[in-house]
């Protein structure tokens, strides 16, 4: 079987521009509304939340979001799984649940077979059916790098949106998934090693977890991918004017994440995300191994709540603003 991770330079959500980078291309550029827009925008640019939402007629949120990337795994029909409910993941982070998704396919064809696209295609489809999201068509390019992901359109109320500026202090903090996903990704396209906890984590769908948050009345949420737990609280902890202190021994990793860190598999991305932070970070004791995992790029990462929800672990809570975002406890 071709090793689909050996085409790719990057892998995964790992392979997102650096998150300090990314603010300064879009620092100053504002986006002017139409002379005549017929719905009303609520969340956009300025918080870099997970997706866009406007409210149409009828009251009716609608929710927009686009993601894909490089192969994260060798094999075709799990990397269509994975990237699915990645796309997927934006829309539940928001409070909304799925109604069509545009596959977004980018391939070698003088390199790989068709076979292959078809099979990641097929593994795109497969979650999409699960999360009762048809999947309408969508855009195809050469490349020289595959590249797969969904554009995703989904719906919710206005009145019970999830957003990462509405955190208040005193709120806890819950993780619906295990960290560790970008190193082992990282050994798995080094050695050919396969993670089959790390598949099935990347997966999973956050729709159930997005449900329960919707059932305890959650206000305050955003999903863990390309910046890492860390780069996606600060940004959480600064949107909502707060400081988050987390408690990294009860973060939940998967198996064989700390020995992947040892090893030294970590990606560059999630070295990038640990610089950009740690301006605005506390961290006093902390070893240099456990931050690292806390900032290892996700991808397909789960939802990071202000708000307790069944079988989720709390890992920490938000407080008045400190002068820095994010604290972390050993």
């Amino acid at each position: 079987m071709e090793r689909l991770t050996q085409y790719a330079t990057g892998g995964g959500c790992a392979c997102k521009i650096p998150p300090g980078e990314l603010e300064e291309v879009l620092s100053g550029f504002g986006v002017l509304p139409p002379a005549e827009a017929e719905a009303e925008l609520l969340v956009g640019l300025a918080t870099g939340d997970d997706a866009a939402v406007v409210r149409i007629e009828g009251g009716t949120a609608v929710i927009s979001t686009a993601d894909f990337f490089t192969p994260v795994v060798d094999d075709p029909y799990d990397w269509g799984r994975i990237a699915a409910a990645n796309a997927l993941s934006d829309v539940y982070a928001m409070g909304g649940r799925p109604i069509m998704a545009l596959n977004l396919l980018c391939w070698p064809r003088e390199v790989l077979p068709y076979d292959l696209a078809r099979e990641v295609l097929r593994g795109g489809a497969q979650v999409a059916a699960e999360a009762g999201c048809h999947v309408a068509g969508g855009h195809s390019v050469t490349d020289p790098e595959p590249k797969y992901g969904m554009a995703v359109t989904g719906l919710a109320d206005p009145g019970k949106l999830m957003r990462n500026d509405a955190g208040r202090a005193g709120l806890p903090l819950s993780l619906t998934k295990p960290l560790g996903l970008g190193v082992l990704n990282n050994r798995h396209k080094a050695t050919g090693e396969v993670f089959p906890q790390a598949v099935a984590t990347m997966a999973a769908l956050n729709a159930e977890a997005a449900r329960a948050a919707a059932a305890q009345g959650i206000s305050c949420a955003t999903d863990v991918t390309g910046f890492g737990l860390l780069g996606h609280l600060h940004k959480l902890a600064r949107a909502s004017g707060v400081t988050a202190v987390l408690d990294a021994a009860a973060v939940p990793l998967l198996e064989g994440a700390r020995e992947a860190v040892r090893d030294g598999y970590v990606p560059g991305g999630s070295r990038r995300n640990l610089d950009w932070v740690r301006p605005h970070l506390a961290a006093d004791g902390v070893a240099e191994q456990t931050l690292l995992l806390l900032a290892d790029a996700q991808t397909s990462g789960g939802l990071l709540l202000a708000g307790e929800i069944p079988g989720a672990p709390v890992i920490g809570h938000l407080v008045a603003d400190r002068g820095h975002t994010v604290e972390v406890r050993a």
